[in-house]
């Protein structure tokens, strides 16, 4: 198992590589607990995967990296390992889903990384990462399970307990568990009362069906917006590591996810990628009790791609009651529009697209349907204007 003095040896080598990024107090997403984020979008290449690839890869021997490195990532760990490639003049080459955002794909590119695309997803990858490497004779450098990877992902929970020594909770993300494994070892190893919450996308919850004993150690597919957590299967270490170490996992939703990266923008100005918005999820829709709690959850990254971001902010907007769209059936007769208008006036709330349906599926013949998206402040504003609309005579669908 993990030594701390491993992972106090990765932050002693890791000083001069990674950027040491301190907590943030947070008082607008969750008021009920004492709440602090741990921003490592802010880091080097923008996540926390620099720290496992940057310590890995400085232990290697001459040998090793005479032959080159290679990987697979969904696009953070790319980032780490082409950065640390670069650092010591080591070849790279990486295997990435085709599904990965743009934006990652070409950031490792331009770290002077070799790029190999591959159909499906994160684990596909995996398969053509290992194929590869049995073909080119390189040095593999795995995204999470592996002990010196771990190690340095684990540097975070080292940072956390000095800057809040009295932290009770630490929400992680996982993916394949690197992170949550580092970070685990650390904390408990210092400071075994924390609990400590693995965070997982519904729509990738492997390590969760794992630890819940299920007969499917592999899940069939994958499907978040938490790209970076999407793994189909955890490691067999970071298993091992989670499961003594990490006290529960849990998962959030998309909308949920969605929700958490408007509130860093909104709040704070931080951009989180969907798996670095995970851990916010968590603790902002209160999925433990969390009350009167010092809490921490880390961002793990940031690296969203900008045509996924305008995506979510417009779903993060929906759940949070910012805005919302309603199918209103009304007379088909002059005047009918207007009044709707004035109501929706009255009450506040701010049109944003109208579209008018005369052929719609309407029952009455004399009616119409109308399907409008209105900015609004929250959802009892939302629901105080359905109650106006109501009043006055329309059907709301």
């Amino acid at each position: 198992m993990l030594a701390l003095d491993t992972i106090y040896k990765a932050s002693t080598v890791l000083s001069d590589v990674v950027c040491r990024t301190n907590v943030i107090h947070e008082e607008k997403l969750n008021p009920l607990c004492n709440f602090y984020l741990k921003p490592e979008n802010l880091q080097v290449t923008g996540s926390f995967k620099v720290r496992g690839a940057g310590f890995k890869i400085s232990q290697l021997t001459d040998e090793e990296k005479a032959r080159g490195v290679i990987a697979c990532s969904a696009g953070n760990h790319a980032q780490g390992v082409a950065l640390a490639a670069r650092r010591l003049g080591i070849k790279a080459l990486i295997c990435m889903p085709a599904s990965a955002p743009i934006s990652k794909v070409e950031a490792t590119r331009e770290l002077g990384a070799e790029i190999c695309l591959v159909d499906g997803m994160y684990d596909d990858a995996y398969r053509r990462a290992v194929e590869l490497n049995e073909e080119r004779g390189m040095t593999f450098i795995h995204p999470f399970d592996d002990e010196l990877v771990i190690a340095g992902q684990g540097t975070v929970g080292m940072e956390i307990l000095a800057d809040l020594p009295d932290v009770d909770i630490v929400f992680v993300p996982i993916g394949g568990g690197g992170l949550a494994a580092g970070v685990a070892s650390a904390i408990k190893a210092l400071k075994p009362s924390v609990h400590i919450v693995g965070v997982q996308a519904e729509g990738a919850a492997s390590m969760l069906r794992r630890r819940d004993g299920g007969s499917v150690r592999c899940l069939p597919s994958v499907l978040t917006i938490a790209d970076g957590i999407a793994v189909k299967e955890p490691g067999a270490l970071t298993f091992e590591i989670c499961q003594e170490k990490v006290d529960e996992v849990i998962t959030v939703n998309e909308d949920e996810i969605c929700a958490a990266i408007l509130g860093l923008i909104e709040n704070h100005k931080l951009i989180a990628e969907g798996a670095g918005a995970v851990s916010v999820a968590a603790a902002m829709f209160n999925k433990i009790d969390v009350r009167g709690k010092t809490v921490c959850s880390i961002i793990s990254g940031g690296n969203i791609d900008v045509t996924i971001l305008s995506r979510v902010i417009n779903r993060g907007l929906m759940k949070g009651g910012r805005t919302t769209e309603m199918l209103i059936e009304m007379p088909d007769c002059p005047g009918s529009l207007q009044g709707l208008c004035n109501v929706i006036v009255r009450y506040g709330a701010n049109i944003i697209s109208v579209h008018h349906e005369r052929n719609g599926e309407s029952p009455d013949v004399n009616s119409c349907n109308l399907r409008i998206i209105l900015e609004t402040r929250n959802s009892q504003h939302i629901q105080e204007i359905q109650q106006g609309i109501e009043a006055a005579g329309y059907i709301i669908r």
